[in-house]
């Protein structure tokens, strides 16, 4: 069945499975779950309790928390009472959080803790229009102004019971066409915009999503990417409910590993750096490893490679058959266990996956469906689909998405995907979206003759060096990232004679490496500093890129001391580097590394 809202999903749901398990959490090492029915009747509460503080249609409200039942049970309630969800990132500054809720008009704002709070708190008599903020962890705090999650509960109940207040009457209302949801863009360049995205948005790249995706009732899916984030939204929440399916939320990131062995989700959305750790802690193992082991590990994937490679072409033997269900019982096992054993498939986006760790996991059996798409487009463009997916694409658009090439490469897309707008910016709407309805993605790629689209690059992001040469960053550092020693890669080169990398190594393993060498170090910075490690890392570099063209290879690099994160305002919140951030961070340092080329030049 189509949906034209997402309230008339939720509570249509609600119904049709009311005691089959919504959302799981886990409370003092124990997981417990809520059946869709526990979770209507707390969803409920909280509408009517946000109608008893007069929030009225298409009013802002935001949730600044990281995953789990709370925050998908206010997003239900938000929108049942037509309402608009502004989602705030857990990580964001104080001065970041009154950006948002200043521009997104937001009247009150859920905070998942005392954290939270005290950075609101920091900043609510600048915030323009906030009347209220929620605590969801039932802490009571002195100001007036801060209510716990039980008191809206019961404040709920009281306006239900005491008011003509109709929940129906609100949602029933809503058409495809109103206003479901802004979500901030994570601004690498300039402010951040308030993307608006609609009920018939959502809606239709669910509809899009399933379509392409086989997904039942009896799935669990494990979510830990941020919520406030369009793909975990569409992809974790709202397509998951769709579907029937329970969500399980995992602790933090660091658990995501324990919590898989826990929860044995069948899927699982993420971004590309899950799979990038989860490839290095299995060759990592493999490299401690006897070399009996090693042998039979590297036997197992060139097993596997060939078995995939056949199985596409319909011509498996019976002895290759053989051959790989051993690869399974001796090497592959270990990997589906750590993945909980039950994964049907992993989906990723948010940012390039490299086509190497793709084939890695699929020789093995688990298969990473890439896709693509931006918060601009609710997200998904295009995804790869179970039985009809080509590595090193992202699959094919959905079927309710138009896409085409423009002639400068710029991937374009019209359809009910596209968003209304960004909000309070008809300007910048006018330039993301022509007069033909058409969305100018900002990105470079192309439709091959089977229809896959492959991505080459951000337009922004290609490196024109000073001779000419055009450089897509992407497929290089793709390349290098596969290292077991690099943990993080920037390229570098725009108008400039050379390309050079801002590397951070994986300091676990390069320190194993350097006391077995028998080098000495008291810190990350006379480890990079010595000249053995430096050489590690240039063999590395030419080991991996040896198959581009000259003007494409490293010529230079530097390792960074640090590991670049979220909370230094390096990476956004999917993990992508803020390439303008790092490039003004390490100014000095690139300024050298072309320094000195310039003398040796002369």
């Amino acid at each position: 069945m189509a949906f034209q809202t997402i309230p008339e999903m939720f509570w249509t749901n609600a119904e049709k499975y009311a005691d089959h398990p919504c959302m799981g959490y886990k409370v003092a090492g124990v997981w417990k779950t809520y059946s869709f029915q526990q979770v209507a009747e707390r969803v409920r509460d909280i509408a009517a309790g946000l109608a008893s503080l007069g929030i009225q249609r298409e009013e802002k409200v935001s949730i600044i928390s990281d995953n789990n039942p709370k925050w998908a049970i206010t997003d239900y309630a938000i929108l049942s009472i037509a309402a608009v969800t502004v989602p705030v990132y857990s990580t964001l500054l104080p001065h970041q959080i009154q950006y948002l809720l200043n521009d997104g008009d937001v009247k009150i704002i859920f905070a998942e803790n005392k954290s939270q709070i005290e950075k609101l708190t920091q900043i609510f008599d600048d915030l323009d229009k906030l009347q209220y903020v929620i605590a969801l962890d039932n802490e009571q705090y002195e100001e007036e102004y801060i209510l716990t999650w039980n008191e809206l509960r019961e404040k709920g109940k009281q306006y239900r019971e005491e008011s003509d207040f109709s929940l129906e009457d609100r949602w029933k209302k809503l058409t495809s066409d109103d206003l479901l949801t802004i979500i901030y863009t994570s601004g690498t360049t300039g402010e951040p915009k308030g993307v608006m995205l609609t009920h018939g948005n959502m809606t239709s790249n669910i509809e899009g999503g399933l379509d392409r995706l086989d997904v039942s009732p009896e799935y669990r899916f494990l979510s830990f990417l941020p919520l406030s984030h369009s793909f975990e939204r569409m992809a974790g929440h709202f397509l998951a409910t769709t579907a029937g399916a329970t969500i399980f939320y995992a602790e933090s990131i660091e658990t995501v590993p324990e919590n898989m062995t826990e929860v044995k989700p069948d899927v699982m959305t993420s971004v590309p750096r899950l799979y990038e750790k989860m490839y290095m802690r299995v060759n990592e193992a493999a490299q401690q490893g006897s070399a009996l082991k090693k042998k039979i590990f590297h036997w197992a994937f060139e097993v596997g490679k060939e078995y995939q490679n056949k199985r596409h072409n319909g011509s498996v033997s019976g002895s290759l058959n053989f051959r790989y269900n051993l690869a399974k019982k001796l090497v592959f096992s270990k990997l589906y266990e750590r993945v909980g054993g039950e994964i049907k498939f992993f989906v990723s986006g948010g940012a390039p996956l490299s086509p190497d760790i793709a084939r890695f996991f699929e020789s093995a059996g688990l298969l990473i469906l890439e896709g693509y798409g931006l918060t601009e487009t609710t997200p998904v463009i295009a995804v790869n689909g179970l039985d009809d997916y080509k590595i090193g694409t992202v699959g094919k658009p959905i079927f309710n998405v138009e896409v085409k090439i423009a002639d400068d490469g710029e991937v374009l897309t019209r359809g009910p995907h596209v968003m209304k707008g960004y909000y309070k910016r008809p300007e910048e709407t006018k330039e993301a979206i022509d007069t033909d309805n058409w969305m100018h993605t900002g990105d470079v790629g192309e439709l091959d003759e089977d229809g896959f689209l492959k991505i080459t690059d951000r337009k922004k992001n290609l490196i024109v060096t000073s001779g000419g040469k055009n450089v897509a960053p992407q497929p290089i550092e793709n390349a290098l990232i596969n290292s077991p020693y690099i943990e993080q890669v920037m390229l570098i080169g725009d108008k400039r004679n050379f390309i050079s990398a801002l590397i951070v190594p994986v300091f676990d393993a390069v320190k194993s490496w350097a006391q077995e060498k028998g080098l000495e170090f008291d810190s990350n910075e006379e480890l990079v500093a010595q000249q053995e490690v430096v050489d590690l890392f240039q063999d590395e570099i030419d080991d991996r890129t040896e198959n581009f063209a000259r003007y494409e290879q490293v010529k230079q690099f530097r390792l960074l001391p640090k590991e670049l994160t979220i909370e230094d305002g390096e990476l956004t919140p999917t993990l992508k580097i803020k390439r303008r951030v790092v490039e003004e961070e390490f100014k000095d340092l690139i300024d050298d590394i072309y320094k000195g080329a310039m003398a040796d030049v002369d």
